[in-house]
């Protein structure tokens, strides 16, 4: 078993190294928290939100987990989300996906993976929804991509629905969802939805979904 002291060693270099790039980092942060971004990823280690948009710690708040999934049961999700748009005032919710997402494959597999396949049933009702679109893919590895897509644009469609989006949009804040693909072999932002607010709800899906190329 590998010792997490390296972890520690990382972070004592971490923090001063932020001390010494600006002396009051840690003050401000600890005051308070402004991000004006949601997040919402998978929780492949391999997609470090911060990193990948070039944003220090409390310049966007981050919920994870496996698919990227928005579930209106999911209290996790859902709490995170209120907080981030009553709360903090975010101006813009993520949703990113990733091509080579290991939940998607096993779908497009039709894989077991013991208790995650409750979860993962989730991405199946979105395989399911598109089949004509997934059927058009000349391979499994082309599936897995379009799935990855038609995936992302379906949870920023549940994003729009969710109760907290609706009441934010009634009482006319401003606040955008957007959906994104990492490409992991590129480590680049792929836009799979352009952004959505009170008034492209509907249209907005439409477009993504047009976007792809397939009927």
């Amino acid at each position: 078993m590998c010792s997490i002291d390296p972890l520690i060693r990382n972070n004592r270099a971490w923090s001063a190294r932020c001390r010494a790039e600006d002396p009051q980092f840690f003050t401000r942060l600890a005051g308070q928290q402004t991000p004006r971004y949601l997040w919402i990823g998978c929780s492949d280690s391999r997609v470090p939100a911060n990193e990948i948009v070039g944003l220090r710690p409390g310049e966007i708040f981050v919920h994870r987990n496996v698919g990227n999934l928005v579930v209106h049961s999911d209290l996790n999700c859902l709490t995170v989300l209120q907080y981030a748009v009553e709360v903090l005032k975010v101006e813009h919710v993520l949703v990113v996906g990733h091509y080579g997402c290991g939940g998607v494959q096993a779908v497009i597999e039709q894989r077991r993976t013991g208790l995650a396949d409750n979860w993962l049933r989730h991405i199946e009702d979105v395989a399911r929804k598109h089949e004509a679109r997934l059927e058009v893919a000349s391979s499994p590895a082309e599936r897995a991509v379009r799935l990855c897509e038609l995936n992302v644009i379906e949870q920023v469609s549940n994003v729009c629905r969710t109760t907290v989006l609706r009441r934010a949009w009634e009482r006319g804040q401003q606040v955008e969802v957007h959906g994104f693909v990492y490409g992991l072999e590129d480590g680049l932002l792929y836009r799979v939805s352009e952004a959505v607010g009170c008034e492209s709800r509907d249209s907005g899906y439409a477009a993504a979904l047009a976007a792809l190329g397939v009927p």
